[in-house]
């Protein structure tokens, strides 16, 4: 791997891998994390309501954590190597850096449950540890 920093090779990258992002985090959040939050706001907040500028917040929110996994899993490789401790050590600094400090600033504010953030974020774990393998193999043939 190439120890310089090369942006196009980043954007190619991040968006490939992003692919992967859009369609996981969609899954999870339609799947699992929108019926936790309904039944924890009971009818008093619409959760998840389906607008444009829904879509277009999540298009920025997949973006940030796409292109956080993405930094990140570059730098671990320039540290320990294009091998599997990167994609993990990447995986678990993103989902924890994101989305569990997400869930637990949620759950701190009143706005969910222990419960939900115990569900959700290794879910969002494997998410970032088959994207940062994604990006580990793209870096590969692309770099």
């Amino acid at each position: 791997m190439n120890n310089t920093f090369n942006v196009k090779q980043f954007i190619v990258v991040m968006l490939l891998t992003s692919i992967w992002i859009n369609i996981a985090e969609v899954a999870r959040a339609m799947l699992v994390a929108f019926p936790m939050m309904e039944a924890f706001y009971a009818g008093k907040l619409a959760v998840g309501p389906m607008a444009l500028s829904n879509a277009l917040v999540w298009v920025l929110w997949d973006t940030m954590l796409t292109s956080t996994l993405v930094f990140v899993y570059w730098l671990c490789a320039q540290s320990f190597g294009h091998n599997a401790k990167s994609i993990v050590i990447s995986a678990t600094v993103t989902c924890i850096a994101t989305l569990g400090v997400f869930w637990v600033g949620s759950v701190n504010s009143g706005l969910g449950t222990w419960q939900m953030a115990y569900t959700l974020v290794p879910i969002a774990w494997v998410e970032m540890i088959i994207g940062a393998f994604l990006a580990s193999k793209l870096y590969a043939r692309y770099g």
